[in-house]
């Protein structure tokens, strides 16, 4: 097995005059009317799993991934090997499986992309404005309050 690829998933139909294949998940015949095809090699639908959730990769999705002799899901790929940064508002870890919010080059999590004045979280279509790389709600920005120009301050 490769040491890191990610892989696809087909869905192959056995044809009523070949022979019968072997599953690489439990080693026995496939007589079912559909396999999977994988890593060269063909699978039963119910033995190509992920090797750390057990979810069936043929319903997922069609790709898989393999590293260190694993066969796993996006998911789990992502929470073993996924590259993970910190949040620019609370500098908490960010797992690499979580959804994020960017701007510029800032990452943050969901929760934490809000007014880093008000707290005002922001919705889909919101403004919002970067200065000094704080997030800043509309008001907090045309208001001057980062410059000083009220007792506003970060809370």
């Amino acid at each position: 097995m490769v040491l890191e690829k990610e892989e696809s998933v087909s869905l192959v139909s056995l044809q009523s005059r070949e022979k019968p294949r072997g599953c690489a998940g439990c080693n026995g015949k496939i007589r079912d009317r559909f396999m999977l095809q994988a890593l060269d090699r063909y699978w039963h639908e119910d033995c190509l799993k992920c090797a750390c959730c057990d979810c069936r990769l043929g319903r997922v999705g069609s790709t898989l991934y393999t590293r260190a002799n694993l066969i796993l899901c996006r998911r789990d790929y992502l929470r073993l090997f996924g590259v993970t940064g910190n949040c620019a508002a609370c500098s908490n870890l960010i797992p690499a499986f979580e959804m994020v919010m960017r701007a510029r080059d800032n990452v943050y999590h969901l929760d934490c992309f809000a007014c880093q004045l008000c707290r005002q979280r922001f919705c889909v279509g919101d403004k919002f404005f970067l200065k000094n790389n704080m997030i800043l709600c509309q008001l907090d920005y045309e208001g001057g309050h980062l410059n000083g120009s009220t007792e506003r301050q970060p809370q």
